[in-house]
């Protein structure tokens, strides 16, 4: 059986499929798929037994925790979050040590009831809505408890969230539903717990909102916010002053069907989620249509996605993206940034 190791651990390991470019050839490649999560396991660093049972029979069994119905994705410094319904849980995923671990299943106050939208601030602080338990938790990068805000007496149906890089502003979407106003974005602050402000009203009018489902920051500061029911992306100032919109209803690219999950980037180009189209759709911050990546498919694959729902992208412009229907989170990184680099596969600098 050593000698068995010793030749097998010696074999070549099977080199990687080619990365598949976005959009496709003839066109010149802007993004390039760059893997498939569906659990734990697929970050853990493999030990011998695994790597000798891949090497003999290509699956590595080893043991992890799946998906079960990943809802959104956070990122900060190569630590992936991921909120998951069935699971009552927050994966955290960290790439450059190979480390994962679970919270909000500790057996206290910090448990979570239906975890849906997550966000993260600059020092990684973990922000989760809990749309069973009515208020958002709060975690350290490291998954620990800090506390909540909100209550059943402001929040109807919270679902996504984002924050502000200080952490002094926590935007809450409540989508609300066909009987309920609440179709609103509640801004607290998560220091104190306070509501400070309730933003915009159901309707369709400039600065009103039908069925909102996510909101994001951008580096203008502005507040860019999928409205589901009225298929179009809406451009806020903090304080909830209408500044642009862009989008309607229809099958073209460009238009929105069922528009879900929302990012910025760091150049101002903002991502929306289609569950209908099964793509994401990036813009620059005026509403041009500048990408689109994705498609519908029964048979699962790089790019293919039935129920996409929460999108992120980090600093170094990498994109990921949460399927529910597959159960998986998609990554996407832009071609001038070498596989090897960035800082979900380099570690943090060490502490000064």
């Amino acid at each position: 059986a050593a000698l068995l190791l010793a030749a097998c651990s010696s074999a070549p390991p099977k080199a990687p499929p080619p990365p598949v470019p976005f959009p496709p050839p003839p066109e010149p490649a802007r993004y390039l798929y760059e893997r498939s999560i569906y659990g734990t396991s697929d970050v853990q660093e493999p030990g011998e037994e695994e790597r000798l049972r891949l090497l003999l029979t290509g699956t590595s069994g080893k043991a992890g925790t799946l998906f079960a119905k990943p809802f959104d994705v956070a990122v900060h410094h190569g630590r992936v979050f991921v909120s998951d319904t069935v699971r009552n849980a927050v994966f955290a995923l960290d790439f450059p040590t190979h480390r994962t671990f679970l919270i909000g299943q500790s057996g206290d106050a910090g448990d979570l009831g239906k975890p849906l939208g997550i966000a993260v601030d600059a020092t990684g602080r973990l922000y989760v809505v809990d749309n069973g338990l009515k208020h958002v938790a709060m975690y350290d990068r490291d998954g620990r408890f800090l506390g909540a805000f909100g209550s059943r007496e402001v929040l109807d149906r919270p679902t996504g969230i984002t924050v502000s890089g200080d952490g002094s502003r926590a935007y809450v979407v409540d989508v609300g539903g066909v009987r309920s106003e609440n179709h609103v974005i509640h801004v607290f602050d998560p220091r104190s717990g306070k509501l400070v402000q309730t933003l915009g009203s159901r309707g369709r009018e400039p600065g009103q909102f039908n069925l909102p489902r996510d909101v994001a920051i951008g580096p203008d500061g502005l507040l860019y916010v999928s409205d589901g029911g009225n298929f179009r992306v809406q451009v806020l100032k903090p304080d909830g002053t209408f500044v642009r919109q862009w989008g309607h209803a229809g099958m073209r690219y460009g238009q929105f069907s069922r528009p879900k999950g929302i990012a910025t980037d760091p150049q101002g180009n903002v991502y929306v989620v289609d569950a209908a189209f099964g793509n994401f759709q990036i813009f620059n911050a005026q509403g041009q249509l500048l990408l689109f990546i994705g498609h519908r498919s029964e048979r699962n694959g790089p790019g293919v996605f039935m129920l996409p729902a929460g999108v992120t992208v980090d600093d170094d412009g990498r994109v990921y993206v949460i399927d529910q229907y597959y159960r998986k989170l998609e990554i996407f990184r832009p071609v001038e940034l070498p596989a090897d680099k960035g800082m979900l596969v380099e570690p943090p600098p060490a502490a000064k």
